[in-house]
């Protein structure tokens, strides 16, 4: 075992702490080409990636960059500078660390690459852009190790794959790079290590102590939850009781709006005047810096917030997590439950909170797979080509490059190993000439072979624009939000472009926990003054929508094969037994089918547990098929579990419905010509580099960026079908949006085992979706009873009367944080 220096050990002994095995164990095998630590949230995961790098810059000082910590989000980079800082200066090491994120001032950024620190934080695009700068060789020349934090969730999107390329260049410039993961919730370590190392060589993996297990249950409320929406509105009175009893909360949600619709009901109901903040990625940077200060300054009792807050900041006195409305995923749940307790062999303790009914059971579904230790997630699959284009671009922004060199570097990354070089010489030609369609116009000309067969930039100055346009997030367009002022007033965050399209003079919306007032829109900025009289409409904010994974969804299902349900509610329980009584619940490896009239239409609802996007798509597709063998539907709507589907003619045997072969066809000719098609390409031609959404003069709004691609779109379609970009638009969109890979795997888990009930009334497990139509369309003062009323009607139907939940009383208002 490697000896921890004396410094060290002294450092360890004022604070009365002892090194951890794990610690002790990153320290001996720092030599390791790569090595991923999975240890439980609080157990100094960041201090034992860093352990290697300041022992040795302790013993052998050096100049220039020696590590490079990267990190999902700005927030975590930013705490960690905090965190690290602190022991260097306790121990008077003479190293310097600084952070580097897209909120670093400009003339720092440009020191640090004459200067480096010895220990850089930054992010994945940040990096990327790093190694798109010809004196990228300079700056990275010393480099050792790099630590990539929380890597579980840069492993599942584009930006760990363009982080893995950004380490393969890193490789090449430094062949002695060690490479260090850290996460807590990693449900397949194999293949994290895969990704993580330099393919063909290996990674260690070292697995430390898991802890105690987290204290975790149902969040009991007086009041049952009702049959559907999600805004958990009536357990605020629970919730706010659970922030008196504790020092500090943390209160998740899956998505913005509903964040700051809970927020704004909890102070309404808040007589105390807790002191209560709210954190999500619209919000203004300085609004959430205000936030995490009081944070750290233990001054907040609780903070509303989402994923901006999911990974590793180290707030010691979060005591209790609490999940509103179903957590989706069982490994997103667990990285949220860490974040309460965060100290080592501390057991986590949350509490879930089920939006509606349904979610009651996906709770406790959850709940005993986190027990069992059971983590969830799919396979990324093989890296995605938009990406790798992006890089292409990027090598050629750093200066000339030969392109077997760049393809021996790519297929060092695991999620590229299996790359062609046919591949590889498509996506290179697409950034040289724009493809086929396109090589007649100078604008996508961008690279040219030179004499000895290396590429380079045709224009040296397009390399400005290649870095402008750095990045895989492509989120829906935001207008910032001011407070109106003669020269522009205090920034409040952000809303999505077309919902700012929506507002007229007068509306009102929710953003930051307070009512604001639209009066314009001034030089791309929504002006807004502060107005609490009216009930406000609510901005729609950006954030994924999540879907169950399919191994919750599983245990969904497995738990309807039980007799009885003694761990569910009585509501609950009641409500299982009388659709087993009236129907039958779904089943494993089967597929349930209802069919009964109402609303003098005829209603039809597949439960294929195959997930929001999956549920949507399948009902695009069923309705298709509907239409060509004359059963006339005229609708759908689809949750996670579920698709209702209504129309003229009852359906009598389904099984045509769903051949895999047809549904495959259907797929085909929908996509070919519809939105969700443009709406995937625009993306990727954005990745890809085709579509320049930032340019030196001004940055594209939304709809010009989308009037360009569907110019492209339709231009491809037309005269180059096989078109690079197309064949990646596919791909994505079959994985993305679509989803159609859920619909595969319920048609395989199925086979022809389909159990069709017909009825003559609405189901008790149907009854929900009727509500998730809005067929209630009066907005105001009167629609919380409007959709009571409709409730309480389609509960009647279907022999629910005596379990319907009763309206929420609104309280009155109190002043926020």
């Amino acid at each position: 075992m490697a000896a921890l220096p004396q410094t060290f050990h002294d450092w360890f002994a004022t604070k009365s702490w002892a090194i951890h095995p794990h610690q002790q164990e990153m320290l001996s095998r720092a030599e390791a080409p790569a090595l991923l630590l999975i240890a439980p949230t609080g157990g100094g995961k960041t201090l034992a990636g860093f352990l290697p790098t300041l022992v040795d810059l302790a013993e052998t000082p050096q100049d220039g960059l020696h590590t490079l910590y990267i990190s999902p989000l700005k927030a975590l980079a930013a705490d960690i500078k905090r965190n690290l800082t602190t022991p260097v200066t306790e121990m008077g090491l003479p190293i310097r660390i600084e952070d580097r994120t897209g909120d670093t001032p400009a003339s720092r950024k440009k020191r640090q690459r004459a200067d480096p620190p010895h220990i850089l934080l930054t992010t994945p695009e940040s990096l990327a852009l790093l190694t798109s700068y010809e004196d990228a060789p300079r700056m990275f020349k010393g480099l050792k190790r790099v630590v990539v934090d929380e890597i579980h969730a840069l492993a599942e999107s584009k930006r760990g794959d363009q982080l893995m390329l950004a380490l393969g260049r890193l490789q090449r410039l430094c062949p002695d790079l060690r490479r260090v993961g850290l996460s807590a919730t990693v449900e397949d370590p194999a293949a994290i290590a895969h990704q993580l190392a330099r393919h063909p060589d290996p990674c260690e993996i070292l697995m430390a102590d898991p802890g105690p297990a987290p204290d975790i249950s149902m969040l009991t409320t007086e009041e049952a939850p009702p049959w559907s929406g999600g805004g958990a509105a009536y357990a605020i009175p629970a919730v706010l009781e659970q922030i008196r009893q504790h020092k500090t909360t943390l209160i998740f949600h899956n998505t913005r709006a509903q964040a700051e619709i809970f927020f704004h009901n909890l102070w309404l109901a808040n007589d105390d005047s807790l002191p209560v903040g709210i954190h999500h990625g619209s919000l203004d940077r300085q609004q959430r810096e205000r936030v995490e200060g009081a944070m750290v300054r233990g001054e907040l009792r609780a903070i509303v917030c989402t994923g901006s807050l999911d990974l590793g900041i180290d707030w010691g006195d979060v005591d209790l997590v609490i999940q509103i409305g179903a957590p989706k995923n069982v490994k997103r749940l667990v990285q949220r439950i860490g974040r309460a307790n965060h100290r080592y062999n501390a057991p986590s303790k949350a509490l879930l909170v089920p939006a509606n009914r349904f979610e009651v059971v996906e709770c406790v579904a959850a709940l005993e797979a986190v027990r069992a230790g059971a983590l969830d997630g799919d396979p990324r699959g093989r890296g995605p080509r938009d990406v790798l284009c992006q890089h292409i671009l990027i090598t050629a922004a750093a200066g000339p490059f030969d392109a077997g060199a760049l393809y021996d570097e790519v297929t060092t990354v695991g999620a590229y190993a299996t790359l062609s070089r046919a591949e590889f010489d498509a996506c290179l030609d697409f950034c040289a000439t724009g493809g086929y369609a396109l090589r007649a116009y100078d604008q996508w000309q961008r690279l040219l072979q030179r004499a000895d067969g290396q590429w380079q930039l045709r224009d040296p100055r397009a390399a400005q624009q290649i870095r402008m346009n750095i990045g895989t997030i492509q989120d829906t367009d935001t207008l910032k939000v001011r407070l109106k002022r003669n020269r522009g007033g205090k920034p409040l965050g952000e809303v999505e472009e077309g919902f700012a399209a929506s507002l007229t003079p007068g509306d009102t919306f929710l953003i930051g926990g307070q009512i604001v007032r639209y009066e314009g829109l001034r030089e791309m900025t929504v002006e807004v003054s502060r107005n609490a009289a009216k009930k406000p409409k609510v901005a729609t904010f950006l954030g994924t929508k999540f879907a169950t994974s399919t191994q919750l969804s599983a245990r969904v299902i497995e738990m309807f094969q039980q007799d009885d349900w003694p761990e569910l509610p009585a509501h609950t329980a009641d409500w299982l037994h009388l659709q087993r009584q009236v129907s039958q619940l779904p089943e494993p490896g089967r597929l349930l089918i209802e069919s009964f009239p109402h609303d003098g239409r005829e209603q039809t609802v597949v439960y294929g547990f195959a997930g929001r996007n999956g549920q949507q798509t399948l009902g695009l597709l069923l309705t298709k098929r509907m239409e060509e063998m004359g059963l006339n539907p005229m609708g759908f709507v689809a949750t996670d579990y579920a698709t209702l589907i209504w129309g003229l003619t009852p359906v009598r045997d389904p099984a045509p419905l769903f051949e895999l072969d047809a549904l495959q066809d259907g797929l085909e000719t929908w996509l070919a010509g519809n939105a969700v098609m443009k709406r995937t390409f625009r993306a990727s031609a954005t990745i890809a580099g085709l579509i320049q959404r930032n340019t030196p003069s001004a940055r594209k709004t939304g709809r010009q960026a989308t009037f360009s691609s569907d110019i492209l779109y339709d231009t491809l379609q037309k005269y180059d079908p096989g078109h690079l970009l197309l064949d990646i638009t596919r791909e994505e969109a079959l994985r993305g949006l679509v989803d159609f890979g859920r619909i595969e795997e319920m048609a395989q888990r199925v086979g022809d085992r389909i159990d069709h009930i017909t009825l003559e009334r609405v189901t008790p497990l149907a009854a929900p979706l009727f509500l998730e139509m809005g067929r209630v369309p009066v907005k105001g003062a009167a629609e919380e009873k409007l959709l009571a009323d409709e409730a309480a009607r389609l509960m009647e139907a279907s022999g629910l009367a005596n379990l319907t939940p009763q309206p929420a009383i609104t309280p009155r208002w109190r002043v926020g944080y």
